[in-house]
């Protein structure tokens, strides 16, 4: 099967739009994270929620979808260990070295660990708890932050490898025609209506948390989402139906979007009943979202464009990299008050040069590759380069 660069395009965009949501979270009002500015906006909770809900399950959706194309069934052990190495080495190193920066500026920033980078990191390297509250995870003694998307990818892949014998079982081939099969209304509501049960059921029990052990709703939502993707992707009728239904499905999601937003921001304390519907429509959105941007994809994005080899396998690095390089900046620069702007064009700025600048350097240093989710590359004798071709690489 050919590249489908859609995927490869969407890919890097949703890693674009993850850059600009956390740091959307340093001005964000009432919401919790790292560090807070001191130029806190509410407006910004109307974007924000509107992302909210699908972004990360864009994400997964993706994942399966690539996995789908990658046909892991030909050798499933095989598949099982490649991802392993690709997802837990960079989740490893991540916690131990990317990441603790995190945990020192919020630490710092609360009062609650004192300024010297090399002494925190030496204890942080202990993975020994810490009072409770100094910063996420602190109980725990280490924390993965952004990096938890690795470790539910990796456990998902690994259910997915051991489940694929039982795809090939007569029961597992007719779920996937099912699946496969899907048209018109019944692509858009039937996968919805667990997504729905989900909101209904587990997320009044299972807050998200981000904690491998203890997401019920997320685990669901997510694992589900992924399952769907590596079902539907090699199903011609899907992405056919993709097209035909690119329209009226953008058009749905702008119309949930613009009712359950104002509904969630307008401070009314609504009965049950009510309750249960805005609930039905979260989980609807989610999944009507999920089928537009998929769709519009595949119509505008699947093409050769000449910055998508360079920008898919820098996708790896930067998602490792992003949110440790917005706290720090934010840590040196908060404090200065330079005002809301200059603020956030040098956190933004600061965000991309150091995603940029760290890409560079990891993807011509063999060793590093690895660690950043790339594939080892051997220097060519002489030349200071990569003995052959870049090729996209990425989380998925």
């Amino acid at each position: 099967m050919s590249r489908r660069h859609d995927l490869d395009a969407l890919r890097v965009l949703a890693l674009l739009s993850l850059i600009a949501y956390h740091c959307g979270m340093l001005y964000v009002a009432d919401w919790g994270w790292h560090i807070k500015s001191g130029y806190l906006q509410e407006w910004l909770q109307w974007p924000m929620l509107a992302m909210n809900r699908w972004r990360m399950s864009l994400l997964f959706l993706i994942s399966g979808i690539a996995i789908g194309l990658y046909r892991p069934e030909r050798e499933p052990g095989r598949f099982a260990l490649m991802r392993t190495w690709r997802l837990l080495l960079p989740l490893l190193f991540g916690m131990f070295v990317i990441v603790p920066v995190q945990a020192y500026a919020q630490g710092v920033t609360n009062g609650t660990v004192e300024p010297g980078y090399a002494a925190f990191l030496w204890r942080y390297w202990q993975v020994q708890p810490w009072p409770a509250g100094g910063w996420d995870g602190a109980e725990h003694g280490i924390t993965w932050n952004h990096l938890w998307y690795l470790a539910y990818l990796w456990v998902y892949t690994l259910l997915l490898a051991a489940a694929l014998p039982l795809l090939r079982t007569r029961p597992g081939q007719r779920l996937q025609a099912a699946v496969a099969g899907l048209r018109g209304w019944k692509l858009w509501l039937l996968p919805a209506l667990p997504l729905v049960l989900y909101v209904e059921l587990l997320l009044p029990r299972f807050e998200p948390t981000n904690d491998l052990l203890h997401d019920g709703f997320q685990h669901a939502q997510f694992l589900t989402v992924f399952g769907l993707g590596f079902l539907l992707a090699r199903s011609e009728i899907f992405w056919a139906e993709l097209r035909r239904l690119r329209r009226p499905l953008a058009g749905g999601a702008l119309l949930m979007i613009a009712v359950y937003v104002p509904l969630l921001l307008s401070g009314v304390e609504f009965a049950e009943p009510a309750l249960v519907a805005i609930r039905a429509l979260r989980g609807l959105l989610v999944w009507t979202v999920l089928l537009a941007v998929v769709a519009w994809a595949q119509h505008a994005l699947n093409r050769p464009f000449r910055w998508l080899p360079y920008a898919s396998e820098a996708v790896f690095p930067w998602y490792v990299i992003h949110q440790s390089a917005t706290v720090l900046v934010a840590y040196w620069v908060v404090p200065l008050q330079l005002g809301v702007w200059r603020e956030a064009l040098l956190v933004v700025g600061g965000t991309v040069l150091a995603c940029a600048a760290g890409y560079e350097f990891v993807r011509r240093v063999p060793p590093l590759r690895p660690l950043f989710g790339l594939k080892f590359r051997p220097r060519a004798a002489g030349t200071g380069r990569d003995s052959r071709p870049a090729s996209a690489t990425s989380p998925a």
